[in-house]
Order: structure tokens, then C-alpha cells, then sequence
């Protein structure tokens, strides 16, 4: 699976839409649609903390979260 496959998996299990998402970990909403839309690649480390903060808040679907 592709980073950019992998962050938009990501999102979904947190049952946000992409500006929610992006405001929740203060990317601008410009970069996060480009990582989505593959204009830009998301740094995989980030990309790790990303699922790690979501994990540790119970923010995942398939944590009992949102």
C-alpha cells in the first residue's frame, strides 16, 4: 500500500473529512489535499506519528473511537 493510500485509510477510520482532518494536526489544508491527490508525498515519518497521536486518543474507528 502507497503512503498516500495509507494516509487516506487513515483518515477514514477517524471518520473525518480532509479539512477536519487537516485542522486536527495543523497542516494546512492545501498540503494535506495534495498529499491525497498525489501532488505531494507525505513524509512517511509523519505519516507514523499521524496513526500513533490517533492511536493513543482513541480516535480510530476500530479503537471505539469516532
Amino acid at each position: 500500500m502507497s503512503l498516500k493510500e495509507e494516509l487516506i485509510e487513515l483518515r477514514l477510520s477517524t471518520g473525518m473529512n480532509k479539512a477536519q482532518f487537516a485542522r486536527y494536526f495543523g497542516i494546512p489544508y492545501r498540503t494535506y489535499q495534495e498529499w491525497e491527490l498525489g501532488g505531494r508525498r507525505v513524509p512517511e515519518y509523519l505519516l507514523h506519528l499521524m496513526a500513533y497521536k490517533i492511536e493513543v486518543e482513541k480516535l480510530g474507528k476500530s479503537n471505539g473511537g469516532a
